[in-house]
C-alpha cells in the first residue's frame, strides 16, 4: 500500500512494544529503592549484552559477510561495509569533539539515510 501502508505497519509493530515498556518503566520506577529489585535487574544487564551482541554477530554475518548457512561462499556487500566504516568514524568522531556518546537514535537514522541512498544506486 505505498508509503502510507508502510508506516501505518511500522507504527503497528512498534507502538504496542513502546506502550509496554512506558508502563513497565513507570512501574519500576517506584520499585527502584528496592535492593531485591536492583539486583534483579543488574542481573539481566548481562543478558541483555549478550542479546545484543548475538544479534550483531549474527547480522554481521548475514548481512556484510552474505553467510545463510554455513556451507555458503562469503560475498562481501560493499555497501554495507561502507554503512559500518561511516557509522563506527561517525560515532569516534563524535565522542571525541563532544566528549559523550551519540545518540543510538541518531545512528539509526544516518543508517537509514545511507542505506536509502547507497541501495538506491
Amino acid at each position: 500500500a505505498g508509503f502510507f501502508g508502510a508506516l501505518c505497519a511500522t507504527v503497528g509493530v512498534v507502538l504496542p512494544s513502546f506502550i509496554i515498556i512506558l508502563l513497565i518503566a513507570a512501574l519500576v520506577s517506584g520499585l527502584m529503592k528496592f535492593a531485591g529489585v536492583q539486583a534483579f535487574l543488574g542481573g539481566l544487564r548481562p543478558v541483555v549484552i549478550g542479546l545484543v551482541l548475538a544479534t550483531s554477530v549474527t547480522m554481521f554475518l548475514t548481512v556484510v559477510l552474505s553467510l545463510q548457512t554455513l556451507p555458503s561462499k562469503v560475498h562481501f556487500d560493499w555497501r554495507a561495509l561502507v554503512i559500518l566504516g561511516v557509522l563506527t568514524v561517525f560515532a569516534l568522531l563524535f565522542k571525541k569533539f563532544r566528549k559523550k556518546s551519540a545518540s543510538p537514535i541518531l545512528l539509526i537514522l544516518l543508517s537509514a539515510g545511507l542505506g536509502a541512498l547507497l541501495y538506491a544506486i
